[in-house]
């Protein structure tokens, strides 16, 4: 391919050079811009130099100078991305570009073409066209792309929603010739408005009412958060009570002394209760504080853990206090009546069914993974849909802390099994797994309130360390400047479509790794579809537009005057009031 010019004219040239800036004086803009379709903005240049290779630059901004009544003068200024050589390698940076520059002209399609397509076809990932010509695809390195964590920010209706239902499509539908059926793709859609059943009709989804997530798969922390209200003067005694008697009871639930409290296995909160509340009512002989004193009959403890275990069993009557006789046990002070009270609301709470019902506690350790990977007997799919709408709002990241932490966990021990029993490198074969963190700011705010302790601790750790054991992260968002820094900081890949927060435009613009200028004062003004993507799987940063998916999501916006404009429409109050008060 020849980078001569085809300009005889020097319409234009390079008037200033700068270490990540060129400017560019155009005399004839018409006659400059006849080989592009497109030329605004975002338009990509090439620039010749004497060693006739190319610097491809993307137009930042242009202003107009008045030569003479009848003649402007365009000033052009561009960033150099890189330099495209004979052979059609593309290479990153700008700043060794032999003085004088020879020409500039439009950069040519099949330049541009070229670029993009310096790709491995193995790991080749498309989802996007050039927004400035949308015949050129935009592929990224799907390793890259996947195994780093994504961000995928913009504002409400700027096509977030079809932007992460084109990527997951794209990746369930990929595969290697030679077989039917699924591929090897595992991916969790954390979807809080019920959006994705459209877009994926075959993935295993999950809502309030099918979802199965046993309370006793809680670690210590999700169990704390859920039972224990943090600002309580009592909130560390009551913590510490609850674990000694968990871990107590898990112990002789499993016939195993040497559990400990965060183990997933099995433990009955219908004896802890019981014991909590035995622990609140006791009395104790005044002579000896071994014996406590039930109505029914003393009873001698020789350690707290005896007595626990006779406490499991159901919930006792107990002497009243006497003088001189009968003393209060340890508990027996009223510390602990809110705590009873928080922890039964919990476990009678239907909406909570999910956690606490009696299909939560019949189920077994590997259904609990089998359900959230899509692994369930003749229901297999790529895709699990886990629908938080109807899940409460004030277990909403005690959910999300749970099934994260579960597929981190899961993805730490299968990487080790595999890595284990499987001596040949050419012969191990993984199944990673990708998280997608649908309204992330909900669950993983910046603030460090306790109640998101849970999930902050759970994403953070699967952003800092996910990816050496196949568990990748994408964290979608309209409000990022709204998130963990810590999280948001883990990602190498962003698509940033419209943002019209200035706080979030600036916070975007801090972590993206790579500095576009003018470019990213655009993102007040991006297309609906439109999006910036930039990171380590892409060749260059560009400006593109997303792929339509199909089927797609249900994020489309009521149409209020057409609705407005139909007869009045009856209401089905009774049905409404029976689902909402379940």
């Amino acid at each position: 391919m020849s980078f001569c010019s085809v300009n005889e004219e020097k319409i234009a040239k390079v008037v200033s050079v700068l270490p990540n800036r060129i400017k560019i004086e155009v005399r004839d803009i018409e006659k400059f811009k006849l080989q592009s379709e497109k030329f605004s903005v975002g338009s990509y240049l090439r620039v010749s130099d004497s060693e006739d290779c190319a610097l491809i630059c993307i137009i930042e901004n242009f202003s107009i100078q008045k030569e003479d009544e009848k003649d402007d003068i365009y000033i052009l200024e561009a960033m150099p991305l890189g330099f495209l050589d004979t052979e059609g390698e593309f290479t990153r940076g700008g700043n060794n570009i032999a003085i004088p520059p020879t020409d500039v002209e439009p950069a040519r399609k099949e330049e541009i073409q070229t670029i993009y397509d310096n790709l491995d076809s193995n790991t080749r990932f498309c989802f996007s066209s050039l927004s400035q010509d949308i015949n050129v695809k935009v592929p990224v390195n799907g390793n890259r792309f996947f195994n780093k964590h994504i961000a995928v920010v913009g504002s409400t209706g700027s096509g977030k929603s079809h932007t992460v239902a084109k990527i997951i499509q794209e990746a369930t539908s990929t595969k290697n010739e030679g077989y039917e059926g699924l591929n090897n793709s595992h991916i969790v859609i954390f979807d809080i408005h019920s959006e994705y059943k459209s877009a994926f009709p075959n993935a295993n989804y999950l809502d309030a009412e099918s979802l199965v997530l046993p309370y006793w798969l809680m670690n210590g922390e999700e169990l704390e958060e859920l039972l224990i209200e943090t600002g309580e003067n009592q909130a560390y005694n009551q913590s510490s009570i609850l674990r000694r008697i968990i871990t107590r009871n898990k112990q002789l639930t499993n016939n195993n002394e040497k559990i400990m409290y965060d183990a997933p296995v099995k433990f009955s909160l219908d004896e802890v209760l019981n014991c909590i509340v035995n622990l609140s009512k006791e009395t104790r002989s005044y002579k000896n504080p071994n014996i406590m004193c039930l109505k029914a009959a003393e009873k001698a403890f020789g350690s707290d853990e005896q007595k626990f275990d006779f406490y499991f069993k159901e919930q006792y009557e107990f002497e009243e206090v006497k003088a001189q006789n009968i003393n209060k046990g340890t508990y027996n002070d009223g510390t602990l009546e809110k705590f009873i009270s928080r922890v039964k609301n919990k476990y009678y709470d239907k909406r909570l069914d999910f956690l606490f019902g009696s299909k939560a506690t019949n189920y077994t350790f590997q259904d609990s993974l089998k359900q959230i990977l899509g692994y369930q007997s003749n229901k297999e799919s790529n895709v699990t849909i886990i629908d938080l709408s109807g899940v409460p709002f004030e277990v909403l990241s005690i959910t999300v802390s749970l099934i994260s932490r579960l597929v981190f966990e899961y993805g730490y021990y299968f990487k080790k099994y595999i890595d284990n029993n499987v001596k040949s490198h050419n012969e191990k074969e993984y199944a990673p797994i990708l998280l997608v963190y649908e309204e992330a700011h909900k669950y993983v705010p910046k603030t460090q309130s306790a109640k998101y302790n849970a999930s902050r601790i759970s994403i953070e750790r699967i952003a800092k360390e996910g990816r050496k054991y196949g568990v990748s992260a994408m964290i979608v968002s309209q409000r990022p400047s709204e998130i963990s820094e810590t999280i948001f900081s883990q990602c190498s890949n962003f698509i940033s479509m419209r943002l019209t927060n200035p706080d979030d435009q600036n916070y975007v613009k801090k972590l993206m790794p790579d500095n576009l200028g003018p470019l990213t004062d655009s993102l007040a003004t991006l297309k609906e579809g439109d999006a910036i993507i930039l990171g380590d799987s892409l060749i260059m940063p560009s400006l593109v537009t997303i792929d339509r998916c199909s089927p797609t999501p249900s994020s489309n916006d009521i149409m209020y005057i057409e609705h407005w404009k139909r007869k009045w429409l009856d209401i089905p109050f009774d049905e409404l009031a029976n689902k909402w008060i379940k």
